[in-house]
């Protein structure tokens, strides 16, 4: 082909730009690698991405795999122009709930959507994800970016993630079902939002004229920083007491609140209690709550209130797993305790 003829035109012309996905492909390698670890095999740029299990340790493993997206959080990273942290959300996010299931992660695989591909705005999604594998340890295995402009907007973009761990067999079985009435809820604090609940919160925080730039009422810094607060990920502090036979559960305290989350892991006939004032919630909270005119009953369904993740505990073995916890940069809160029952309640 004569140089410098574009090869598709008919596909540009549609709205499909070759040679920017080319041109993104090949910035994506150095990125990419900074997350490789020894099990991975080949190079970038197959049709799939090798993960050697030569590696894994675990006893009887299984695979266990949970994909994700981070919803409307990528309309503020939009509109406020920073677009290198919803990745890492969505690493974290994935990494938490396979710790819910008492898995370990392997590697990560993500998915950009885009109406036109914005190789700048493609490049900080990716160097978000790859921070958060680095940070969990995990190789950014591979991944796809499809341009599609009769779906997205020219702007618009989507995100998921996808994620694969392993664990014995064993640690499985046990999980949720040793949750028993008695054992205590240990609460790990979020960083905010997290990942759920911005349809309701965009609404709510950014209605009379208020934009992404403007501070908080609370002073600390602006509503973009506080909406696009990095989603945690609880790998250290939780990855250690999966095989602790005082930990008896997990919850990640995602969509759906308290209510859609709480119960997931625990067998028939267990309930929570929970104690409303036994933390005080990060102030964006009160603010969606009072501004909103958003009941307590809605806003614990929906939000996280400041806790991120959950520890079911034996009663006995509680301080002891709360001080590990702390030592590992956590601070658990006893926020409620398992009841005899099938749903969440307040006290």
């Amino acid at each position: 082909m004569p140089e410098g003829r574009d090869p598709a035109p008919v596909y540009r012309a549609a709205g499909v730009n070759l040679d920017a996905a080319d041109r993104f492909k090949s910035r994506l390698g150095a990125i990419v690698a900074t997350t490789r670890d020894g099990s991975v095999l080949g190079e970038i740029g197959g049709f799939g991405g090798c993960f050697s299990l030569a590696g894994v340790a675990e006893a009887d493993p299984v695979l266990v795999a949970s994909a994700d997206g981070v919803g409307t959080k990528v309309l503020v990273a939009r509109a406020a122009g920073r677009h290198d942290t919803v990745g890492q959300d969505l690493v974290n996010h994935c990494v938490d709930d396979l710790l819910a299931q008492g898995a370990r992660p392997l590697f990560f695989l993500d998915y950009i959507a885009s109406g036109r591909l914005d190789e700048g705005v493609a490049l900080a999604l990716v160097e978000g994800f790859a921070r958060g594998c680095r940070e969990n340890r995990i190789p950014l295995l591979g991944g796809e970016t499809a341009e599609m402009p009769d779906v997205y907007e020219a702007d618009g973009y989507d995100l998921a993630g996808f994620i694969v761990g392993v664990a014995p067999r064993a640690r499985l079985e046990r999980l949720g079902a040793a949750v028993a009435p008695g054992d205590v809820v240990l609460g790990l604090t979020s960083s905010g939002l997290h990942t759920n609940g911005y349809t309701l919160a965009r609404k709510v925080a950014l209605a009379g004229g208020r934009s992404l730039g403007d501070p908080v009422p609370w002073g600390d810094g602006s509503w973009a920083d506080v909406l696009l607060a990095v989603h945690r990920s609880y790998l250290e502090a939780v990855l250690p007491l999966l095989d602790d036979p005082a930990l008896h559960g997990c919850a990640h305290v995602t969509g759906g609140g308290f209510e859609g989350n709480l119960l997931r892991p625990l067998p028939d006939g267990v309930g929570i209690r929970l104690r409303e004032r036994s933390w005080d919630p990060p102030p964006v909270f009160e603010f969606l709550a009072r501004e909103g005119n958003v009941s307590r009953a809605e806003m614990v369904r929906v939000f996280n209130m400041g806790i991120g993740f959950c520890l079911y505990v034996a009663r006995d073995e509680a301080e002891r797993v709360a001080e590990e916890c702390a030592r590992r940069g956590e601070r658990p809160i006893a926020i409620g305790e398992v009841v005899a029952g099938e749903e969440v309640s307040w006290e």
